[in-house]
């Protein structure tokens, strides 16, 4: 005879994700950060605040193929 699963568990809870924090600085969003920078680098996804994207654009455009720009 076997017995229910008495969901005393934690499969299937949902955990809120960290809020990013940005990879130059470090500062944390307080909420989804719609004006922040997502780069994939080697596999790792980075985030980098507003500040940051303004400040290092020529070396993010750089970086991009010519038919991005």
């Amino acid at each position: 005879m076997t017995s229910p699963h008495d969901g005393g568990g934690d499969e299937g809870s949902a955990t809120e994700p960290e809020p990013p924090a940005c990879a130059r600085c470090g500062v944390r969003a307080d909420g989804p950060p719609p004006t922040w920078t997502l780069s994939v680098e080697n596999g790792v996804r980075l985030h980098y605040c507003e500040r940051c994207s303004r400040e290092n654009l020529r070396a993010i455009e750089g970086r991009l193929d010519s038919q991005w720009w």
